[in-house]
C-alpha cells in the first residue's frame, strides 16, 4: 500500500491557504455537530520518526473548542502497561461521545518497533494484526469514527530534518535512537510498514497517507480528509451494522431448565473439603504471582442465587494483596459514553494477579437487551464482540473462568422473602429485584442464549447449582483449583 502510493499533487500557495482557512472553518463548526450527535472520533497519527506528527496535531487542535478533544502521545509502555494485555493501553484512552481524542502514534508504532527489534515471531504478530483489526472494527460498529493517517517523507528527506535537528542544540532532544535506526534502516521498515497498512486497511477504517514535506500541505490533507469523514459519519451514525457470524469454537451447554437442582453436600463433608480446597487455592496463588499468570472469574446468575458468598470463600484463600473484586453496577455517565467494554478493560488485571467480577460484561445481552438500554442491533452484535474480548484475554495468557449461579424461581421468592424479612438484610433487596423476577422468563430465554452462544473452548460457562449454596461453593473451588493447575502445568 505504501509503495504504491502516488504523491498528489501539492496546489499552489495562494490556493492552498484558501483552501486550509476554508477547511479550519468547517471543523471549527463540526464540532458543535460532532457533540450534539454525540459521535466519538478517534484521529490516529502514524508515520515515519521526524515527519511531523506532534506538530500537525497541534495546528489541528487549534480550531476545536479544548473541552472537546484530548491529546496522548503514546511513549513506549511502561512496565505497568506491559503486565496488562496489548490493547490495554489504547482501548482506554477511546473517547468520550461527542469528543475526539487524538493519538501521537499507537498500536502501529508499538507493534512496528516489537516486529523490527525481533521481539515476536511471524505467528504472535500476525494474532497482534487480528487483534488490532478486531479493535478497531469494534469500535466503528460502536458508532466511533476511526480516522487512520500515515505521514509519509523519502529517506533522503527523513536524514536531513535529522541532521538540522541535530545541528540546532534547543531541538536534538526530539532526535531518538529509533529515529537514526529507522533512517538507516529505511527499506526494511518501508517493507514493515507497507505489510501493515496493507494488512490492517479496514473498509470502516481505511488508511490515508499523508504526503508530509510540506507543513502546511500535512495539514490540509488531513483536516480535508478528516472533515469528509466527520460528514459521512453524521449521515450514518444511526444506520444498523451487519452482524458477523461466530467463527470461535463453542462448548455445548444445557438449557438452564434441563439442569438438575437437588445437589448438595453434607454439613460434615463440607468444612473439611472447603478447608481443603482453600488450602490448595492458596498455594495456587503463590505459583500464580511468580509465574505471572493473569486470572479473570466472572459470575453471572439469577438475584439472590448466592454469588455473594461465593466469592467470599474464594477471597478467602487468597492474598490480599494479589486480588481485586470488582462489584459491577449500571454503568457511571463517563462510562456509558464509551464502547460497553471500555469499563472491562479498565479493570483488567496485571499478569500473576486475579480479578474476580460481581457482574459483568455480559449485562449487554441480559439487562440492557431486556429493559431497552441498547438497541436490538447492539446486543445481537454483542455475543461476537465478548468472544472476541475473551480471545484477546486468553492470547495474552489470561486464564478464564466463567460462572453462572443457577437457582430456581421458588427459591429465589423464599431468599426474597427472607431478605425482606430480617432487618439486617434488607439492604440485599430492591425494588429492581422484585421487577426483574417479574421478568423471569425473558431472562431464562436470553441467558440460554447468551450461555450458547459465549461458551467458547477458551472461556466456557460453569453452571453452579446453588438451591444449596454449599455445594455451589464447594464447586466453584474445585473448577478454580483445577483449572489454575492446568494453567501452572
Amino acid at each position: 500500500m505504501l509503495k504504491q502510493w502516488i504523491e498528489t499533487e501539492k496546489p499552489q500557495e495562494e490556493a492552498l491557504s484558501a483552501r486550509l482557512k476554508a477547511v479550519r472553518e468547517k471543523l471549527a463548526g463540526q464540532q458543535m455537530q460532532v457533540k450534539d450527535m454525540k459521535l466519538p472520533v478517534l484521529v490516529l497519527v502514524e508515520g515515519w520518526g521526524t515527519s511531523g506528527k506532534g506538530s500537525c496535531i497541534g495546528k489541528i487542535i487549534k480550531d476545536i473548542d479544548p473541552r472537546f478533544f484530548k491529546v496522548a502521545s503514546m511513549e513506549e509502555p511502561s512496565v505497568e502497561e506491559q503486565r496488562k494485555p496489548f490493547l490495554y493501553r489504547h482501548f482506554v484512552k477511546i473517547p468520550e461521545a461527542g469528543k475526539f481524542q487524538f493519538l501521537d502514534s499507537g498500536w502501529m508504532d508499538e507493534l512496528m518497533k516489537e516486529k523490527l527489534n525481533h521481539n515476536m515471531d511471524a505467528a504472535e504478530y500476525a494474532n497482534r494484526v487480528e487483534s488490532v483489526k478486531r479493535f478497531e472494527r469494534q469500535l466503528t460498529d460502536n458508532g466511533y469514527l476511526v480516522m487512520k493517517f500515515f505521514l509519509h517523507i523519502s529517506k533522503k528527506e527523513q536524514k536531513k530534518r535529522i541532521q538540522n535537528l541535530m545541528q540546532n542544540k534547543d531541538a536534538k532532544w526530539r532526535i531518538n535512537q529509533n529515529d537514526l535506526w529507522q533512517n538507516k534502516h529505511y527499506e526494511k521498515c518501508m517493507d514493515a510498514y507497507d505489510s501493515y497498512l496493507t494488512d490492517t486497511n479496514l473498509p470502516s477504517a481505511p488508511w490515508y497517507i499523508i504526503d508530509a514535506k510540506s507543513r502546511k500541505w500535512t495539514e490540509l490533507q488531513i483536516l480535508e480528509i478528516l472533515t469528509r469523514g466527520i460528514d459521512i459519519a453524521l449521515n450514518n451514525h444511526s444506520l444498523a451494522v451487519p452482524l458477523l457470524q461466530n467463527v470461535f469454537p463453542l462448548v455445548p451447554m444445557p438449557k438452564l431448565s434441563e439442569i438438575p437442582l437437588d445437589k448438595k453436600v453434607e454439613e460434615e463433608l463440607y468444612k473439611p473439603e472447603l478447608k481443603r480446597l482453600q488450602h490448595r487455592l492458596g498455594e495456587l496463588h503463590n505459583r500464580l504471582y511468580r509465574k505471572k499468570v493473569p486470572v479473570i472469574i466472572a459470575y453471572e446468575g439469577w438475584d439472590a442465587a448466592g454469588k455473594g458468598g461465593n466469592i467470599k470463600r474464594l477471597t478467602e484463600a487468597l492474598d490480599p494483596r494479589g486480588y481485586e473484586v470488582h462489584p459491577i453496577a449500571s454503568p457511571e455517565p463517563h462510562e456509558k459514553a464509551r464502547h460497553y467494554l471500555w469499563r472491562f478493560w479498565n479493570r483488567m488485571p496485571k499478569t500473576g494477579h486475579i480479578a474476580i467480577f460481581d457482574r459483568t460484561w455480559y449485562g449487554r445481552v441480559m439487562v440492557e437487551r431486556l429493559e431497552g438500554f441498547c438497541s436490538e442491533n447492539d446486543w445481537m452484535r454483542a455475543y461476537n464482540e465478548m468472544n472476541e474480548f475473551e480471545k484477546e484475554l486468553h492470547d495474552w495468557g489470561a486464564v478464564i473462568i466463567k460462572f453462572w449461579v443457577q437457582i430456581d424461581k421458588d427459591t429465589q421468592l423464599q431468599r426474597f422473602t427472607e431478605r425482606q424479612n430480617t432487618p439486617e438484610k434488607q439492604w440485599k433487596i430492591t425494588d429492581e429485584d422484585w421487577r426483574n423476577r417479574e421478568k423471569w422468563d425473558q431472562y431464562e430465554e436470553a441467558i440460554n442464549e447468551m450461555i450458547q452462544k459465549t461458551s467458547t473452548e477458551y472461556a466456557p460457562w460453569y453452571i453452579l447449582e446453588s438451591v444449596d449454596k454449599k455445594y455451589a461453593r464447594i464447586k466453584a473451588l474445585q473448577i478454580v483449583v483445577e483449572q489454575l493447575e492446568k494453567a501452572l502445568k
